[in-house]
């Protein structure tokens, strides 16, 4: 089945980069002030929701599936597309446009990966700094092409944490929400880091 791309609003500076992780034969779903991406990104919408407090729904492309929701409701645009993908039968999301700007729309879209995760799914967001994902029992890799990567709490404490073949390597350690210390390691240069998580779930932060 094609891959799902969730396109949200915010800011895309570097549109080589993000495009650069799109297919052609993805289906493309465009959240609201995502729009105003489309022409940069080069790829036309299957289909179209949000609010449109932020997109003049005028302007919304013709002849496309087009889900217009209430102002007032609990999902937000981008929460919205990612069940409606997943009730549609998708497995394979990217999200872009959906980090940066206001910090309580970053977190809560970020949140989708983790949403997406506990429903089995493969997921991650690319933005113009970094490839984000979920990290949890499957060993993850991160090769040396990536300036930094690091690992973040977002789901409670994670434990038996292990990071192979970095410049801060880490053995059945544990992270908690308080204390936030695995941020910028690198991987040792000619090798591949590996991460697993025994219990729990980190954010994984590859950084171009």
């Amino acid at each position: 089945m094609k891959r799902c791309v969730i396109v949200g609003g915010a800011r895309i500076r570097d549109y080589g980069r993000v495009k650069s992780y799109l297919r052609k034969d993805d289906f493309f779903i465009y959240c609201d002030g995502g729009l105003n991406h489309k022409d940069s990104l080069g790829f036309e919408a299957d289909l179209v929701t949000g609010d449109f407090d932020s997109f003049n729904l005028q302007n919304a492309p013709a002849g496309v599936e087009l889900i217009k929701l209430p102002t007032h409701k609990d999902d937000t645009d981008v929460f919205f597309a990612a069940k409606t993908a997943l009730e549609r039968g998708f497995t394979d999301f990217v999200l872009v446009g959906v980090t940066g700007g206001r910090l309580d729309h970053t977190m809560c879209n970020l949140s989708v990966l983790l949403y997406l995760f506990e429903n089995k799914k493969n997921a991650f967001a690319v933005d113009d700094y970094s490839i984000i994902k979920i990290a949890g029992s499957s060993v993850e890799s991160i090769p040396d092409s990536f300036s930094y990567f690091s690992l973040m709490c977002i789901n409670g404490p994670a434990k038996n944490v292990t990071i192979k073949n970095a410049e801060y390597p880490l053995d059945n350690a544990a992270i908690v929400p308080s204390y936030q210390y695995a941020i910028s390691n690198r991987v040792l240069k000619g090798k591949t880091s590996t991460v697993t998580v025994g219990e729990g779930q980190l954010l994984l932060i590859k950084v171009f």
